[in-house]
């Protein structure tokens, strides 16, 4: 029995330690391909090939590592930090709504190509959470699912969890307060408020199959901006507009942001609070978590899993 351990203990280290080497020359073989000139480059001077390697874009493995190193730092940080900073996110995220709300009140219901000029209004919300670095549920999705993907560990799972967890719940508890305000401190115009109950009557039509199917795509787009943002400098603002007008005008659903108008309705006295949650708000999170870890984060894991 022993020796059948120690055998088991010393095939271990044998598989880490080519696992190891493995990595090395991988690793000097990308170094060598960097530092080698191509043909083109050999007439270049030292400036000017400095200058092809600071244009060039960035690798899928870079790009998987800046990210990874997000997520790790992210499942480390305190429960509090990680409290506070994803109820400010879903304070934030209601930007989107009200912004909708805004343009639509001003422009009127019936103006033409209304929905594709008002989703101009949801992608306000995301770039202030993006830049602001705070933490939104959605982004999640990919950040911290990397590392488990790296090291499937049961205490990456718990740190996960954990963080999902929390994250969530603040978010949530950050657009209940944003919708609290918008239903019954009455800050907003009167013409305003219509029309944020009018976009939150419109969601709430969608059944919850269809909430769930529409999430998947949202899921993957804030994925994929997420995965996107380190190769996006100078163009940060860009990247996150295009793709979030594209979740609106799409007809897609997101978790956070759509919470605040399902709970501007059950404060409104039109929607009972387990029909928004059993309904719209569960469904919805589902169809995120299937496009943003399912689809996007294993198909980014699976592209450099073999050059790691």
């Amino acid at each position: 029995m022993q020796d059948d351990l120690t055998g088991g203990a010393r095939a271990d280290e044998q598989k880490a330690e080519q696992r190891q080497k493995d990595v090395r020359e991988r690793s000097e073989e990308r170094e060598t391909r960097q530092t080698t000139p191509t043909e083109t480059e050999k007439p270049l001077t030292r400036g000017e090939r400095n200058d092809v390697a600071q244009h060039g874009k960035l690798s899928a493995l870079t790009v998987y590592s800046i990210v990874m190193r997000e997520g790790e730092e992210e499942l480390h940080r305190p429960k509090a930090s990680l409290w506070w900073s994803g109820v400010a996110a879903g304070i934030g995220i209601s930007t989107s709504v009200l912004a909708e709300g805004i343009i639509r009140a001003d422009l009127g219901s019936d103006f033409p190509y209304l929905n594709l000029i008002e989703s101009i209004g949801y992608t306000f919300g995301f770039v202030l959470v993006i830049l602001c670095r705070l933490q939104l549920f959605t982004e999640n999705t990919i950040t911290v699912v990397l590392p488990v993907l790296a090291d499937p560990s049961r205490n990456q799972f718990y740190a996960t969890a954990r963080l999902w967890g929390i994250v969530f719940l603040a978010n949530m508890c950050g657009t209940l307060l944003t919708a609290t305000l918008t239903v019954h401190a009455g800050t907003l115009k009167v013409e305003t408020l219509a029309a944020i109950l009018e976009i939150s009557r419109h969601l709430a039509e969608i059944g919850p199959m269809d909430s769930m199917l529409r999430g998947i795509p949202a899921g993957f787009f804030i994925a994929a901006l997420v995965w996107m943002l380190p190769s996006a400098k100078g163009s940060e603002v860009l990247a996150i507009m295009v793709f979030t007008w594209l979740i609106s005008a799409g007809g897609f659903t997101h978790v956070i942001a759509g919470s605040t108008e399902i709970f501007t309705l059950v404060l409104n006295g039109e929607m009972g609070i387990v029909r928004a949650f059993a309904a719209h708000i569960f469904p919805t999170l589902v169809g995120n978590i299937l496009g943003g870890t399912v689809l996007f984060a294993v198909l980014a894991y699976g592209q450099i899993r073999n050059e790691m």
